[in-house]
This record gives C-alpha cells, structure tokens and sequence, in this order.
C-alpha cells in the first residue's frame, strides 16, 4: 500500500500515484510500459495476474525496474504530514526523510518496555509512565539484592527468594560439575585410546629394532668367521715365508759351495744346481 495522498501538502503528480491502490508510491516499481506501482501492490497483483493492470500488457516480476531517476526525485521531494499529527505532530517534511522522524518522532505511539505491560503511550510520555507502571521492576529495599515487580511487593520474601535462588545456584553448579565430569571422562577415555595405539606401534618398532638387530648380529659373526679365516691364512702364508726363507738360505749356502767346485770342473759342463731347481719351482707354482 502507498501513502495516503491526504497526508501531502500541495499538489500530486498523477504518475506519482500507484496504478492499483491510486495512493502515493511507496518502495516503487516501474513495468516496461512505464506504468508504476508499490511494491506490495504488484506483488500482491502479479499472483493471480499475469499481465499489467492498467494496459494489460503480459507482465512478470522478472520485468520490474526501479523507478526513473527523475520520477524517484520529484517523489522524495514532496511535502508530508507525520503519520502522528492525530496525535498532536505538527512536522511536514519531504517524503525522503519521513521515515527518520517518524521513528523518532515524539508522538509515536509505542509499548512500555517493561516485560508483561501492555500499555500503548507516546514516547514523550514513556518515562512519567515508566515511573508508576504496575510492572515495573525494582531492587528489593531489604538488602537480598532481589530484583522484584510492584504487583509482588507483598508476596516478596526474602528469606524465601533468597533459598530459592541457592537452591538454583546448587542445581546449576551440580549440572556443571557433571557436565566437567563426562567432558573429563571423554577427554581421558580419548588420551587412553591414544596411548595404546601408540604404545602399539611402538611395540612394533621394538620388534622391528630387535630383527634388525639380530640380523646385524649374525652380519657381524659372519664377518668375525671371515676375519678368523683370513688371520689363518695369514699365519699360514707368514710360516711359509719363514719356511722358504730357511730353504733359501741352506740354498744360498749350497750354492756357494757348488761354485768353488766347479772350478775344478770342465767350464763346458753345468749341472742343474739345487738352487736353479729351487727357483724355478717358485716360478711354475706363481704361474699356476
């Protein structure tokens, strides 16, 4: 619904009016063929409709646009009472700023904010109201701090209210304790869970470390056999050595000894001396 054209001051414009509730746009919308509208109002109408209502014209939400820049001007500019001159307003102002006044307006009829009063009052006239309301709500002048309602002025006890209220601190500390509990329990029964599974996987890495282990201790007797062997042969090879050595010398010995005799022997004759035979021995066995 738009505004209702009594509230202006001065002369309308005839496209500023709503082709359907003929008040003054509100929220405006404008078809393609120019005809505009409340939004309400051709909401309202495009539900059983499908065309305009002024030209007939098939029409669809989808084909609604904003007002023109220059009709949306000429409407914020005109002149109109506040909704509340009934009640005592006297301010006329453009159609642009008539919704910031009349929510502050002083006139405006609105609720006592206290809970459970029902009382309509002008906002100037809220706070005198406030003071006297039946339901209005004040501390307790005996001390317990209890925030009471004029109508329970003679049913307040303090004592009572005050039991009252530990009895409910008691139940919710209570409901906080368990709460803590279970959310304890979770939390440890989550840290149990996780440290089996861990100590799991490191019981397998520990059975993993020991086959690893037990495969480098035979590596490592392995390679102790294979060192004890080769200190064998070494052993063997140096006594060798020593045997050859001894040889060699009661060769050296012989061959000295066969050298003075051959002189007195014929030049062209010289038998195979033992040490020819020994040396040559050592050859055939490195070739082989």
């Amino acid at each position: 619904m738009g505004y209702d054209i009594e509230r202006f001051v001065g002369y309308v414009n005839e496209g500023l009016l709503c082709s359907i509730c003929r008040d003054v746009l509100e929220d405006p919308l404008q078809a393609p063929c120019e005809h505009a509208f409340c939004t309400a109002c051709i909401h309202g109408w495009l539900i059983h409709h499908s065309n305009c209502p002024e030209d007939r014209q098939t029409l669809d939400v989808s084909l609604l646009r904003p007002l023109y820049r220059y009709m949306k001007n000429d409407l914020n500019r005109l002149q109109l009472h506040c909704k509340n001159r009934e009640y005592g307003c006297e301010m006329v102002c453009s159609l642009e700023s008539i919704d910031r006044h009349e929510r502050e307006c002083e006139y405006s009829q609105i609720l006592c904010s206290n809970a459970g009063c029902t009382v309509q009052i002008e906002r100037r006239n809220l706070d005198g109201h406030l003071a006297v309301c039946e339901y209005r709500s004040r501390e307790c002048p005996n001390g317990c701090g209890y925030t009471i309602l004029s109508a329970e002025d003679t049913q307040h006890n303090c004592v009572a209210e005050l039991r009252t209220e530990l009895e409910l601190l008691r139940s919710e500390m209570i409901c906080r304790v368990e709460e803590a509990k279970h959310e304890m329990e979770s939390r440890l029964d989550s840290q149990r869970r996780h440290m089996v599974q861990k100590e799991s996987i490191l019981q397998n890495e520990i059975e993993e470390l020991k086959s690893q282990m037990s495969r480098m201790m035979s590596d490592v007797r392995s390679l102790m056999a294979a060192e004890r062997q080769h200190r064998q042969e070494l052993e063997q090879a140096e006594l060798e050595k020593r045997e050859l050595m001894e040889l060699l010398k009661g060769l050296q010995k012989d061959c000295r000894l066969n050298t003075t005799e051959g002189n007195k022997k014929s030049t062209n004759f010289r038998p195979l001396t033992r040490l020819e035979s020994v040396k040559r021995k050592p050859r055939e066995v490195t070739v082989i």
